[in-house]
């Protein structure tokens, strides 16, 4: 679990990044992208875009307010995609194998 500070109209956020909320915030973009696509599709995924923004906003201390929650969504996917482009580029620079030195043959 990492804890990220975010602040949000002058009120300072403690997120506690898990891999639940990872999951919800990619769900809620999936949801945004939906009702991009098809904007007459908005009113069914509109409750369930809600309730997705009401669970993340669950991991965040101290409550927000609903002046503050928009802001607070958007840095929050923010920290997502930051977070998610460090493992990402952490992973490029991994070896897939452990590299080992090659045994001279005997002639």
């Amino acid at each position: 679990m990492i804890t990220k500070i975010i602040e949000v109209n002058g009120t300072e956020f403690r997120l506690t990044l898990t891999d639940q909320v990872v999951n919800h915030v990619n769900n809620l973009k999936s949801l945004y992208n939906a009702a991009y696509e098809d904007p007459e599709s908005f009113e069914e995924v509109s409750a369930e875009i809600s309730s997705t923004i009401n669970d993340i906003a669950t991991a965040v201390d101290p409550e927000p307010s609903d002046s503050d929650l928009d802001g607070l969504i958007q840095e929050i996917i923010k920290v997502v995609d930051n977070k998610a482009a460090e493992m990402e580029k952490e992973l490029e620079g991994k070896p897939d194998k452990p590299v080992t030195k090659k045994q001279k043959s005997k002639k």
